[in-house]
């Protein structure tokens, strides 16, 4: 039986497999996205680093210290301008939540008909319209006007800590994969194993970014293992060059 030959009665009601809707999700979806974001620029800006040392200097001392630095102070700028940035987000979510309940007290009848044209531009006709907007306004006036006006679920605000920790851990996570191999590998081996690493480890974030995007794996590896080839060879290149000028 095709979905078109479904009644109303015999149509199961609810989320199919295939797509369950959680609660929750918009912060789980920022958590996520930082903590991808948040690893994938760890692995760029440490492998550019220490990549840059070794142009520089053999010294071991010295490439160990250039990376661990760069680590820190990645993972402490990743933290706080993921912090100020989705607390930015959430205090425009809480700004525009307020003026919502201020318009549902003072002007009920008027969100109650600018709910319901919301409905028609959605295709109900103008009776079936009024009707949902009572009904979802009598269960939750403020969900039912903050989901169809502003896109915004009351239960489910941005939580900057969430993002400001997911990146920092993730960065910090990202960058101990190129300072771990190129502080470990022989002298002769260090550029080689790291770039393979790096190589790995950005196709693997690449995979990931894009199956939580939906879109094409193929296309995200290519884009992130090249961003991070260019970024070693131009860090490197001029590592080399201030390593024979100074």
């Amino acid at each position: 039986m095709t979905s078109s030959e479904l009644t109303g009665a015999e149509l199961p009601i609810g989320p199919h497999e295939d797509e369950p809707h959680q609660t929750g999700l918009n912060n789980r979806l920022n958590w996520l996205r930082a903590a991808v974001l948040g690893a994938n620029d760890g692995i760029v800006s440490t492998a550019g680093i220490v990549i840059g040392a070794v142009g520089a200097t053999s010294n071991d001392s010295a490439i160990l210290i250039a990376g661990v630095a760069g680590l820190a102070a990645g993972a402490m700028s990743m933290a706080a301008g993921e912090y100020v940035s989705v607390s930015t987000q959430r205090d425009s979510e809480l700004a525009l939540l307020d003026k919502e309940r201020r318009e549902l007290r003072d002007e009920p009848d008027e969100e109650l008909a600018e709910l319901a044209g919301i409905y028609v531009g959605k295709g109900l006709n103008e009776e079936l319209a009024l009707e949902v907007a009572v009904a979802l306004t009598a269960k939750d006036a403020l969900g039912a006007h903050a989901e169809a006006e502003l896109g915004i679920d009351p239960d489910d605000i941005s939580n900057p800590w969430n993002a400001a920790l997911a990146s920092m851990l993730a960065f910090t996570v990202g960058a101990l994969l190129p300072l771990l191999t190129i502080t470990l590998s022989g002298p002769s081996a260090r550029i080689p194993v790291t770039v393979v690493a790096v190589v790995l480890a950005l196709a693997a974030t690449g995979w990931t970014s894009a199956r939580f995007g939906y879109s094409s794996p193929a296309r995200a590896v290519l884009r992130n293992v090249a961003g991070g080839l260019f970024a070693m060879g131009v860090t490197y290149a001029i590592g080399s060059f201030l390593g024979t000028r100074l």
